[in-house]
């Protein structure tokens, strides 16, 4: 009897453990639901526009940090981004918001973003802020940058992480995309976790 119970108490154990994971959605970036940072932002759109993550509630918002002049990543990101929405059902880009979070206040202008970042896609929004502004977003995010001058060059480059950030439609961090995510991979997490909303 003790044996009967014990093997029933595991079964229905395993059944739970199964319906748990049926329940969460499969990404194939990396699942960060539940995550304790990335709560706020307050910058200005390239349009002269103060937002915060309330500006975009309903929808899911998808948040990069890098600047205009990056010779490779963030055009690279940009253009994947945009060529996810093209995979995406008609409309359903609609319902997705994707901020480029300027980490380079010193150059990157609201007329430099508002040329660079809606080429891309003309949904997509450029956001910068001050100096300390820009610092106090990518710490909320955990966020690392710093200016890099190469010797004998006359600009320098912006070190920057990579990765894309997706947020649900309450603001909440849900997704990391990593650098390189394919943009099939960006449009079927995008689509699997509006499906989730």
């Amino acid at each position: 009897m003790r044996k009967a119970l014990t093997l029933l108490v595991f079964t229905l154990g395993l059944s739970l453990a199964g319906c748990d994971q049926a329940a969460k959605p499969a990404f194939r970036g990396s699942d960060i639901s539940g995550a304790n940072f990335g709560q706020s932002l307050a910058l200005t759109d390239h349009n002269g526009r103060a937002v915060t993550l309330a500006s975009f509630r309903g929808k899911l918002v998808v948040l990069f940090f890098g600047y205009t002049h990056c010779p490779d990543v963030c055009p690279t990101t940009l253009s994947d981004m945009a060529a996810a929405f093209k995979l995406m059902p008609d409309g359903v880009s609609d319902k997705v918001q994707v901020l480029f979070v300027s980490v380079d206040p010193e150059r990157d202008t609201p007329e430099i973003l508002k040329a660079y970042v809606p080429y891309f896609h003309p949904s997509f929004l450029g956001l910068l802020g001050s100096s300390e502004q820009v610092a106090q977003v990518a710490k909320a995010f955990r966020i690392v940058y710093r200016k890099h001058v190469e010797p004998g060059a006359t600009d320098y480059l912006v070190d920057h992480s990579a990765g894309s950030y997706v947020l649900d439609g309450r603001g909440r961090p849900r997704l990391y995309l990593p650098f390189g995510h394919t943009p099939q991979d960006i449009a079927d997490d995008l689509l699997t976790l509006l499906k989730a909303e």
